[in-house]
């Protein structure tokens, strides 16, 4: 058996195919909050005013940081009790999930939109926290050198699940109405609580430290504060639940840096993401092109790419697998060079698509591994949440700038700046590798675990 043939017999492990299923489970009510209800709310004669607004539910994702600390150390009675930390929640929120879509798809916006508005930042809400722990979960189950097919995994699952709850669930609607388009998601979110219940709680580390930390923050405020056992109880323990995930992240050696890398890998990406839609449209190419070609051929190579990048991850490692494909990325960059001078050639774009997406997604699922390494396995849910909304922050924040500089320079020169963008997070990155050997996770939890 060659090396890439056990590096590909990643994919067997049982604990990273649990993470497809869990992968699908993820992904099934993104839609049902924003395209697909969408499309609902259109049909039922609202104003494109109110159906914008309706986006704001799936401000939850954005904000789910803000509740990880819970996810990460609150026990859930009585879930945690008979399936632990991390199982619990995932059962939980996966119950929540489905209860939410069913009653989504028995309310009428017609009749009474707030009712509809209330159940669609409920089901983000209930969203937003299984994400939370199903990657807090993933990461702790999953060695390093398996962390990037994880990632993979979790963009094919992803992935199968937009397809069923955007085209599927309106194939369903139209044949039997939305009441059973949702409810038929609903009983879709089975595949993750079988899943959930299937595989086994990943262990904990023992926080002698940590713990011990915790009750010092108590007993100090509790000595300095005048405010009761019981108050003081309850802020020592969000001192361990918020504080100390801060303070362990921000108290590494090269923090800023780390972040600075966040910001900066996906920055050509980011670019060309931003203007490829309004790219197509002005060189000439039709809707219909646009949307075989890029929009159902470039999932399929996007999915292909980020299995790639979890094959990749398990031969060379995290550091190196970013650097290839951070390459490969910038190199995509410049094929839609090529792409603009061709114009609307539709062989052109199939290798464009081919290109772009198949390193875009060894790109991610190499990046999500880092971001999952970076994670201390006593805050995992906290941490994550974290880094993974300050990687989606930067993409934003880099990309709203892209309009502006595609309004100044003709499409050649725009393609050839995003490829320039990526140079400085390559040019960190090696930096990184040479001079800053990366602690493990377990080193930082061992450290953690020690009593005073």
């Amino acid at each position: 058996m060659t090396s890439w043939t056990r590096s590909l017999a990643v994919y067997a492990d049982r604990r990273v195919l649990s993470i497809l299923f869990l992968g699908f489970s993820s992904g099934l009510p993104l839609l049902l909050v924003y395209g697909t209800l969408s499309a609902w709310l259109t049909e039922a004669g609202l104003s494109l005013t109110v159906v914008g607004l309706f986006s704001w539910a799936s401000t939850a994702y954005a904000f789910k940081w803000l509740w990880s600390p819970l996810v990460d150390r609150l026990p859930l009675p009585p879930f945690t009790h008979l399936f632990g930390q991390r199982r619990g929640w995932m059962l939980a929120s996966q119950l929540l999930v489905a209860g939410a879509m069913l009653g989504l798809g028995a309310s009428d916006p017609a009749a009474n939109v707030w009712v509809t508005a209330g159940w669609a930042v409920v089901l983000a809400f209930a969203s937003a926290t299984q994400d939370i722990v199903i990657d807090a979960y993933r990461v702790e189950i999953l060695e390093e050198e398996k962390l990037g097919a994880g990632a993979g995994n979790i963009v094919l699952g992803y992935r199968l699940a937009m397809l069923a709850s955007g085209g599927g669930a309106l194939v369903i609607a139209d044949a039997a109405g939305w009441f059973w388009a949702y409810a038929a998601m609903a009983a879709l979110m089975g595949v993750g609580m079988l899943t959930v219940l299937l595989n086994r709680e990943p262990e904990r580390p023992n926080l002698g430290r940590s713990a011990v930390e915790e009750a010092r923050a108590e007993a100090w405020i509790e000595r300095h504060g005048h405010l009761g056992h019981r108050t003081s109880r309850g802020l020592g323990w969000l001192y361990g639940a918020v504080v100390l995930p801060l303070t362990d992240f921000f108290g590494r050696k090269h923090w800023l840096v780390i972040l600075l890398f966040i910001a900066l890998y996906k920055y050509g990406d980011a670019l060309l993401g931003v203007m490829a839609n309004p790219f197509y449209i002005e060189i000439g190419f039709t809707k219909t092109e646009i949307g075989v070609v890029s929009k159902s051929y470039g999932v399929v190579m996007t999915i292909v790419g980020g299995l790639l990048g979890g094959v990749l991850v398990a031969k060379l490692g995290i550091m190196r697998s970013l650097l290839v494909c951070g390459v490969l990325q910038a190199v995509s960059n410049l094929v839609f060079v090529a792409q603009a001078l061709a114009g609307p050639d539709v062989r052109v774009l199939m290798v464009t698509i081919s290109a772009e997406n198949l390193a875009s997604g060894m790109g991610t699922a190499a990046f999500v591994a880092y971001l999952s390494s970076l994670c201390n396995l006593a805050y995992t849910a906290t941490q994550y949440a974290l880094v993974s909304s300050f990687m989606a922050f930067a993409r934003t924040f880099f990309a709203s700038g892209g309009g502006w500089l595609a309004d100044q320079v003709d499409w050649v020169t725009y393609f050839l700046i995003s490829t320039a963008a990526a140079v400085p997070g390559l040019v960190l990155l090696l930096w990184m590798m040479r001079l800053f050997p990366r602690e493990t996770r377990q080193v930082r939890v061992a450290a953690l675990a020690e009593d005073d």
